[in-house]
């Protein structure tokens, strides 16, 4: 049974060599049909990959302990009147990929997407879906899994560039986030570390609006630039939370061939 830390949030959830997105062939998804809400203005003002993500996609809905209690569409788990009846709580992971150099690949979420667009973030965030190769708990491979396939849907990589084996679970964070008052999150997100020396990034303009690569004090700098309100800079409130929590520490380990030292698949750490 995992442990649950309580850390306090930071005050602030804000957030060149980053280069813009050309649009380009998003990937091949499954179709099927999907059922939405009759006349609703908020599924009609969505974009119509991102309504159709928001339907097809199911979520693993689990406590707060990460058991699996049930599922239920991406559209319900991200609306605030939902997720405030403490129920919508579902799986996430937050990738962090690393250059031969030390350096982070961070993303912008683009224009499109339904809950916090255009901020900046890690290199890739998203859900394990209600699918069996995706819920496998054992060594975390369903999130492995999931992490794999949303690196090629978001970024291009391939799966050899991110064996499942090559990532490294390093822990759980519990967080919630409003988004615009209509969309928010309430994630129970896996962090996983990944070093390549070469990777081929081609991103899909339907998820991302640029990406580019950072050391640690560039990194403080866009912190910095987020937290002053200058240039626009927005960090995502999950990012923003492992920034200031954890990510600095293990970057440095990461340098010094250390990472190992902090792995902790036990622990939930309820960053509320």
């Amino acid at each position: 049974m995992p442990l649950v830390c309580r850390l306090p949030a930071p005050s602030s959830l804000l957030g060149s060599r980053a280069w813009a997105i050309k649009r380009c062939a998003a990937p091949i998804r499954s179709r099927r049909a999907i059922a939405m809400p009759a006349s609703s203005q908020l599924v009609e003002a969505l974009d119509p990959v991102q309504k159709r993500l928001m339907f097809e996609d199911e979520c693993i809905l689990v406590d707060e302990k990460d058991n699996v209690v049930g599922h239920d569409s991406k559209y319900n788990c991200h609306l605030m009147e939902k997720i405030e009846t403490g129920k919508m709580l579902h799986r996430a992971f937050s990738v962090f990929l690393f250059n031969s150099k030390n350096e982070l690949l961070l993303q912008q979420r683009s224009s499109t997407k339904v809950t916090f667009p255009l901020v900046w973030t890690n290199t890739c965030c998203s859900h394990p879906l209600y699918r069996e190769s995706e819920m496998i708990f054992e060594n975390q491979m369903g999130v492995r899994n999931a992490a794999q396939r949303k690196l090629f849907d978001e970024l291009g990589i391939a799966a050899a560039d991110s064996p499942v084996d090559a990532f490294t679970f390093l822990g759980r964070i519990l967080y919630k986030a409003p988004s615009d008052g209509k969309w928010g999150e309430h994630e129970l997100d896996y962090l996983l570390f990944l070093k390549r020396d070469e990777v081929a990034v081609n991103p899909n303009p339907d998820e991302v609006a640029a990406v580019r690569y950072v050391n640690q004090a560039e990194l403080k700098e866009l912190v910095r630039q987020a937290d002053a309100g200058e240039g626009g800079i927005k960090l995502s409130p999950w990012f923003r939370l492992i920034v200031d929590n954890f990510l600095y520490k293990w970057w440095s380990l990461l340098e010094e061939g250390k990472l190992g030292e902090a792995v902790d698949e036990s622990t939930v750490h309820w960053l509320l």
